[in-house]
């Protein structure tokens, strides 16, 4: 059973960074896909991005060209870089990891709040 752990997230100016982190316990993410997605008050949780198993990245539109996924198979973690933050990415943000329909993990989330 994969456990996930985010971390990183926070209080932060417009214009600003953070990068969050998502630590996997329990078994190897290597073989996973892995995403972000996000949840922002009555609103339903949308994706945001996803690194495939072998690497390829997929963003929504909205925070392409500033913000990164990217992994570390070693560390069994994957990340997220946010830059050029914006009060519409205030939002609680969940870590994923899946294989198949049955293995399918996600973390407890970490909260972003942009101010402007």
């Amino acid at each position: 059973q994969v456990q996930l752990v985010e971390s990183g997230g926070g209080l932060v100016q417009a214009g600003g960074s953070l990068r969050l982190s998502c630590a996997a316990s329990g078994g190897s993410v290597r073989l996973y896909n892995m995403s972000w997605l996000r949840q922002s008050p009555g609103k339903e949780r949308e994706f945001v991005a996803t690194t495939s198993w072998s690497g390829t990245t997929t963003y929504t539109d909205s925070v392409k060209g500033r913000f990164t996924i990217s992994r570390d198979n070693a560390k069994n973690t994957v990340y997220l870089q946010m830059n050029s933050l914006k009060p519409e990415d205030t939002a609680v943000y969940y870590c994923r990891a899946r294989a198949s329909s049955v293995d399918d993990y996600w973390g407890q989330g970490t909260q972003v709040t942009v101010s402007s």
